[in-house]
């Protein structure tokens, strides 16, 4: 997960009251190096050994250590010393369901601090335990606690080998429901999670309820096609895209078709590529149900222009994906005057009237070249299938 993705995700938990801070945090601060070990090892030790109240507000104290500490250097070092000094454990044990939620809320808090931009020490809190806990937390009706819990995933599922533990452990279907119904924050780091969760190289396939599809096309409407969270929506939207399920209700969607061409004509090269993957996607799964569905969004000037700009893979699909659009039933069919002037007056936009007929004949030369690549291909495949056994008996 990118650094400003979790600072995002520490920045949104709710602030305490700053006004009088506590002695100790300013002591810590300002104290040599030995001196804030000894105050992690004293905090650690009420978490391990105090009272419920004690307990509850050493979970609070480790929050505070990390948050107040002067630059990132010193941030990492606490965290570090914390893992060390065995915080973990008792903070993982006090997110279970027989602690009462003000204590399940300290924890969660205190977690979320220690495991930002620290590997190992999100290992360790997957290790001990901690997915059941929070997986019952994504049920809870309390949306702040829901929401952290949920951001608490999103932090947790950006180590590989925690991938595993927690696709099974059902949270994405948990994570599906702050989709449809959670702030936007709580949005977009489901989205995130859900994200780093499908890119995992171990265990099954992730399975995600394709109910998912609509909230994901709107916060792709609203947000800048060409942020990294437009890459992560995308990206989702293309795996929904590969069942007819998926390709249903992404056309079923209010202006979803729209929301895509637009991300092909203004997005990042990566969502870009995602975006047309998905209308591919829908143009091979059936040709006459979504070929006039996507024309009619006026997807031809971005995807000539992708044929040129894009990554390799996104040109590639682009000019497959003109090319299906081109063939179509004589009735429906763009006619080569019709492709030209479009090509020409994408052209002039781009690059001007003086240059506008080169490029022109640049992209339709090479959406012919594709076409009759294509084409080709397709007889070999027709030979292939006459063997020469078959041959000789004609």
């Amino acid at each position: 997960m990118e650094e400003e993705e979790e600072e995002a995700m520490l920045n949104k938990e709710e602030e305490e009251d700053d006004d009088e801070e506590d002695y100790n945090i300013v002591k810590f601060q300002n104290s040599p190096l030995r001196n804030r070990a000894i105050m992690v090892d004293e905090v650690a030790w009420r978490l391990k050994n105090g009272d419920l109240m004690m307990r509850i507000e050493a979970a609070k104290e480790v929050r505070k250590m990390v948050r107040k500490s002067s630059n990132s250097n010193s941030k990492s070092a606490v965290r570090c010393r914390f893992a060390a000094s065995g915080a973990i454990e008792p903070l993982v044990s006090m997110l279970n369901n027989w602690f009462p939620l003000s204590a399940r809320e300290a924890a969660l808090l205190a977690l979320l601090n220690l495991a930002a931009r620290n590997l190992r020490n999100k290992t360790r809190i997957v290790s001990l335990g901690a997915v059941p806990p929070l997986v019952e937390l994504l049920k809870c009706q309390t949306g702040n606690l829901r929401e952290l819990a949920g951001a608490a995933i999103l932090a947790l599922s950006s180590a590989a080998s925690n991938k595993p533990t927690i696709a099974a452990s059902g949270a994405a279907s948990l994570l599906v429901e702050v989709l449809c119904s959670g702030s936007v924050q709580g949005k977009v780091d489901a989205v995130t999670a859900l994200y780093n969760l499908s890119i995992s190289e171990e265990g099954p396939k992730l399975i995600v309820d394709v109910k998912a599809v609509p909230p994901l096309i709107h916060l792709l409407k609203e947000c800048k096609k060409y942020f990294k969270f437009a890459e992560k929506t995308t990206f989702l939207l293309e795996i929904f895209s590969s069942s007819e399920e998926g390709r249903m209700a992404i056309t079923n969607v209010d202006g979803g078709i729209l929301t895509l061409v637009e991300t092909v004509e203004d997005g990042s090269s990566i969502s870009m590529e995602h975006a047309v993957g998905v209308l591919l996607s829908l143009c091979r799964s059936c040709r006459d149900k979504y070929r006039e569905l996507i024309l009619n969004e006026g997807a031809i000037p971005g995807l000539l222009r992708l044929t040129a700009e894009g990554t390799s893979v996104a040109q590639e699909r682009a000019r497959t994906l003109l090319d299906l659009l081109r063939y179509s039933p004589p009735e429906s069919r763009l006619t080569s005057s019709e492709l030209e002037r479009i090509v020409y007056d994408f052209t002039v936009h781009v690059d001007g009237t003086d240059k506008a007929v080169e490029t022109a004949k640049r992209l339709l030369q090479g959406i012919v070249r594709k076409s009759m690549e294509l084409s080709f291909s397709r007889v070999k495949i027709r030979a292939s299938s006459c063997t020469p056994s078959k041959i000789q008996s004609t």
